[in-house]
């Protein structure tokens, strides 16, 4: 079996992973192997591929690459008992870049609270104050005030485009109190605002573009596409490297410092346990060797699930659904290829409103998203968007109760692992949706938007009980794919890892991921792996300094 060594070698290169690579090999002395289960994500990188690669940087194509099997895992959820027994797709991306490839680029820190709740439930050196120096070294970004965003860093931000119909439902919204907010990632996050976007010039900024496509040429950095890693490997309880098949050919590589699982909420948690690492009786009924007892790992799993509601919105109101007509996306098509601008360079929302499901709530738990499209459903053809124009309310609520699982079916990691998040089997996460569905429907009946709005869509004006908006909700609603929290950090050794992120009951062995977040942040979750990643990688190179 082909084997190699490195200082550190970093499993997956996703928005974690090129963190990781690029801050670990900076000094020029590290010898890092970054492994990547998916391919290149370079437009020239393949002919088979210079399509796909092309829409992974177009910011529209995410409604494409995000559904294609050749950069996606292929994981899907048990069929969710409080969420009508369905099946829900879990998108995770299989790519240089991962999910950030394929994400909607919004770029959301979330509350200053979510951070301070992670230090006062023992998570030490991860309270607002010390995460967001962190947030604004990996930050470009022009729109704000300079105490808050970050101006030069890796990912450049812009502020999304918007629609007159957009700043009349910030109208409404702050005549029901929730004003316009001069930012919404200063960790109040209260009110209405423009997004914020990981978008530059009309391309999409992922961690691959931004932290590892300008750095492929250190020689201390080793990286590997179309590697899939089967296992980690020890020597006892220490972690010594990992065996991994690319093609048809077993390879090893071995790490004389550590190893770094980057693998995310689904990956990382799943190769621990093939690995040794897990609860021990599902490990043993799987038959695998125990290395650590850990029944923490893969547990607390927490997603973010959304419902919809939608308006029809009157004539000759501008949205997006006319642009995208045959005819006019040629146009649209035009105007990106020339100047980077139009449909073409947007994100997946363009206004974001935070706000309180009930006076009782001390922060905001709702998030909208509201996009002017609308979309109607094609029988056996998937979405299609509305011939009238429309606008779409997608609310999302923070902070939920429900948690869920991964675990593996097998040994081998090449088999998916079985998922379950439990979405709304929480009684506070079933009532959270329906208030946000009533907020919905108070900003929109708001005089400052009777001039756009035709009528509402869905649910529709017959669904008005409680237990009508829930069956809508459960019947519904969908993930935002935000999964984190199966290899959590904390204080206790009911946490897989410390809060250095290190691998209870084992050596030389990290998780760096999404999967570390003792609890969901209230928000897109993309900015917040990344400044796990930053932090992380600054715990990495001073406990190397410390020897």
């Amino acid at each position: 079996m082909e084997t190699s060594t490195y200082d550190y070698i970093i499993v997956g290169a996703g928005s974690a992973g090129c963190v990781l690579a690029n801050r670990l090999t900076s000094n020029g002395r590290n010898s890092v192997l970054l492994i990547e289960a998916g391919e290149d994500d370079r437009v020239l990188s393949s002919p088979k591929r210079f399509l796909l690669n092309s829409l992974i940087h177009v910011p529209i194509g995410f409604a494409a690459t995000m559904f294609a099997p050749t950069v996606t895992w292929g994981y899907a959820s048990q069929p969710e008992p409080h969420a009508g027994n369905r099946t829900f797709q879990v998108i995770r991306g299989k790519v240089l870049g991962g999910s950030s490839s394929i994400n909607g680029m919004l770029h959301v820190r979330g509350l200053r609270s979510d951070y301070d709740g992670w230090r006062e439930a023992g998570c030490a050196g991860w309270g607002w104050g010390d995460v967001l120096p962190y947030f604004r070294k990996m930050e470009t970004c022009l729109v704000g005030e300079d105490a808050w965003q970050g101006r030069d860093g890796p990912i450049r931000l812009s502020e999304s485009t918007s629609y007159p119909v957009m700043d009349r439902v910030l109208d409404a919204a702050a005549a029901l109190g929730l004003s316009r907010a001069a930012t919404l990632n200063d960790g109040s996050q209260f009110g209405g605002g423009k997004a914020l976007t990981a978008i530059w010039q009309g391309r999409r900024q992922s961690a691959s573009v931004s932290y590892l496509h300008p750095i492929l040429r250190r020689p201390n950095l080793h990286l590997l596409t179309g590697a899939q890693v089967t296992q980690i490997t020890f020597s006892g309880r220490q972690a010594s490297g990992v065996t991994y098949q690319r093609g048809q050919q077993q390879c090893q590589a071995l790490a004389s410092r550590e190893v770094i699982l980057a693998a995310g909420a689904i990956g990382s948690p799943h190769l621990l346990q093939v690995s040794g690492v897990g609860d021990a009786a599902l490990l043993r009924e799987l038959g695998v060797a125990v290395i650590a007892n850990s029944p923490g790992i893969g547990a607390h799993l927490q997603d973010h699930y959304f419902v919809r509601a939608a308006w029809r919105l009157r004539q000759g109101v501008a949205s997006l659904n006319a642009r995208t007509r045959a005819t006019a996306i040629l146009l649209e098509a035009a105007k990106y290829a020339f100047a980077r601008t139009g449909l073409l360079a947007g994100a997946a929302s363009q206004l974001f409103i935070y706000a309180r499901s009930s006076a009782d709530v001390a922060e905001p738990d709702i998030q909208f998203s509201i996009a002017p499209a609308s979309t109607a459903a094609s029988s056996g053809r998937g979405i299609r968007p509305d011939t009238a124009p429309g606008m779409t309310f997608a609310a999302c609520q923070l902070r939920p109760a429900s948690r869920g699982f991964v675990r593996a079916q097998t040994g081998d990691a090449r088999d998916n692992p079985s998922i379950c998040f439990n979405y709304l089997s929480a009684a506070i996460d079933q009532q959270v949706h329906v208030r946000a569905l009533r907020l919905a429907r108070q900003i929109t009946a708001r005089a400052e938007l009777a001039a756009e709005i035709e009528a509402e869509i869905t649910p529709g004006p017959s669904v008005t009980s409680d237990e009508a908006l829930l069956d809508y909700v459960r019947a519904t609603g969908g993930t935002v794919y935000h999964p984190v929290g199966t290899v959590r950090m904390g204080a206790d050794d009911s946490c897989p890892l410390d809060a250095s992120l290190r691998v209870r009951g084992v050596a030389g062995l990290r998780v760096i991921d999404a999967s570390i977040m003792p609890t969901l942040t209230s928000g897109n979750t993309n900015a917040p792996t990344l400044m796990i990643a930053e932090k992380g990688a600054d715990l990495v190179l001073q406990s190397a300094a410390n020897g």
